[in-house]
Protein backbone atom coordinates (compact mmCIF):
# COMPACT_ATOMS: atom_id res chain seq x y z
CA UNK A 1 0.00 0.00 0.00
CA UNK A 2 2.36 2.37 1.01
CA UNK A 3 4.07 1.93 -2.88
CA UNK A 4 0.26 3.11 -4.35
CA UNK A 5 0.49 5.61 -2.09
CA UNK A 6 4.14 6.89 -3.54
CA UNK A 7 2.66 6.49 -7.12
CA UNK A 8 -0.77 8.32 -6.83
CA UNK A 9 1.07 11.08 -4.85
CA UNK A 10 3.70 11.54 -7.64
CA UNK A 11 1.18 10.86 -10.27
CA UNK A 12 -0.82 14.18 -8.99
CA UNK A 13 2.39 16.37 -8.34
CA UNK A 14 3.96 18.64 -10.94
CA UNK A 15 7.22 19.52 -9.35
CA UNK A 16 9.47 22.43 -10.68
CA UNK A 17 12.43 21.61 -8.97
CA UNK A 18 13.62 19.03 -6.03
CA UNK A 19 12.47 21.49 -3.49
CA UNK A 20 8.93 20.86 -4.10
CA UNK A 21 9.70 17.29 -3.66
CA UNK A 22 10.72 17.30 -0.43
CA UNK A 23 8.00 19.47 0.47
CA UNK A 24 5.65 16.71 -0.34
CA UNK A 25 7.96 13.81 0.73
CA UNK A 26 10.15 15.57 3.84
CA UNK A 27 12.47 12.19 3.62
CA UNK A 28 13.44 12.30 0.45
CA UNK A 29 17.33 12.64 -0.50
CA UNK A 30 18.08 14.70 -3.16
CA UNK A 31 21.20 13.57 -5.31
CA UNK A 32 22.79 14.75 -8.31
CA UNK A 33 21.36 15.10 -11.71
CA UNK A 34 17.84 15.49 -10.63
CA UNK A 35 17.68 12.20 -9.09
CA UNK A 36 15.98 11.71 -5.91
CA UNK A 37 16.00 8.87 -3.31
CA UNK A 38 12.63 7.93 -1.63
CA UNK A 39 12.22 6.12 1.84
CA UNK A 40 9.20 3.81 1.37
CA UNK A 41 7.26 2.45 4.31
CA UNK A 42 9.23 3.73 7.24
CA UNK A 43 12.48 3.33 5.41
CA UNK A 44 11.89 -0.31 5.03
CA UNK A 45 12.13 -0.01 1.09
CA UNK A 46 13.85 2.74 -1.08
CA UNK A 47 13.22 3.90 -4.81
CA UNK A 48 15.42 6.10 -6.57
CA UNK A 49 14.37 7.91 -9.29
CA UNK A 50 14.98 10.48 -11.75
CA UNK A 51 13.17 13.51 -12.49
CA UNK A 52 12.70 15.44 -15.52
CA UNK A 53 11.12 18.67 -14.01
CA UNK A 54 10.02 20.20 -17.22
CA UNK A 55 8.28 17.77 -18.95
CA UNK A 56 6.87 16.23 -15.10
CA UNK A 57 8.28 12.94 -15.60
CA UNK A 58 9.73 10.73 -12.96
CA UNK A 59 11.86 7.44 -14.08
CA UNK A 60 12.06 5.21 -11.37
CA UNK A 61 15.74 3.51 -11.57
CA UNK A 62 15.37 1.28 -8.71
CA UNK A 63 12.86 0.01 -6.03
CA UNK A 64 14.11 -2.16 -3.38
CA UNK A 65 14.96 -2.88 0.03
CA UNK A 66 17.29 -0.77 2.24
CA UNK A 67 20.00 -3.90 2.45
CA UNK A 68 19.96 -3.70 -1.09
CA UNK A 69 19.59 0.21 -1.71
CA UNK A 70 22.87 -0.41 0.46
CA UNK A 71 24.47 -2.21 -2.28
CA UNK A 72 23.85 -0.15 -5.29
CA UNK A 73 25.42 3.53 -6.29
CA UNK A 74 22.18 5.35 -6.43
CA UNK A 75 23.66 8.47 -8.36
CA UNK A 76 24.53 5.82 -11.46
CA UNK A 77 22.19 2.76 -11.17
CA UNK A 78 20.06 2.72 -14.74
CA UNK A 79 17.61 0.22 -15.74
CA UNK A 80 19.18 0.47 -19.14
Amino acid sequence: MPLKTWFSVTKAASWRNSAEVVDTFNTASILPDDRIVFNIHGNTFRLVASINYSRSTVFVKFIGTHAEYDRINAKTISLY
